[in-house]
């Protein structure tokens, strides 16, 4: 298996830190911009947006940390697909947008996050594994 060879490993480090970082960054984001997250969570009709927008930072912040530094990797990537499972139709449907720059927008991030929960699903299917430089505590 690739992840065997120094270099395969390192891909992989490479790879798990910089998803892991990006989604604690998009988490962090959701505390420095929570009043227009939540008024845009509030307008696509999502109860209680505050609280919503607050617990999906923290989703993408523990998830994010857990792949990076291979802490209970499972459970984290678990956290991750669920968010994007979740968030990614309800969010962004641009099904239902008129306007056509809106939409092509919605779509980019729709699509945006499919590829993220496509990634938590790899994550999901390889963390039953040691993962080379990680802490591998949970596996």
């Amino acid at each position: 298996m690739a992840l065997e060879t120094a270099a395969g490993g390192l891909a992989f480090l490479v790879g798990r830190v910089v998803f892991g970082v990006l989604l604690g960054f998009m988490g962090l984001s959701h505390f420095t911009g929570l009043d227009g997250m939540s008024g845009y969570a509030e307008a696509k009709g999502v109860p209680a947006p505050q609280f919503a927008v607050i617990l999906s930072g923290f989703m993408l912040i523990a998830g994010g940390l857990a792949i990076a530094l291979g802490v209970y990797p499972l459970v984290g990537a678990a956290v991750i697909a669920l968010f994007f499972l979740g968030v990614t139709p309800v969010m962004h449907d641009f099904w239902t947008v008129e306007d056509p720059e809106q939409r092509q927008a919605e779509m980019t991030d729709f699509l945006k996050n499919a590829t993220f929960f496509s990634a938590a699903l790899v994550f999901i299917a390889i963390s039953g594994t040691a993962w080379p430089y990680a802490l591998n505590i949970g596996i």
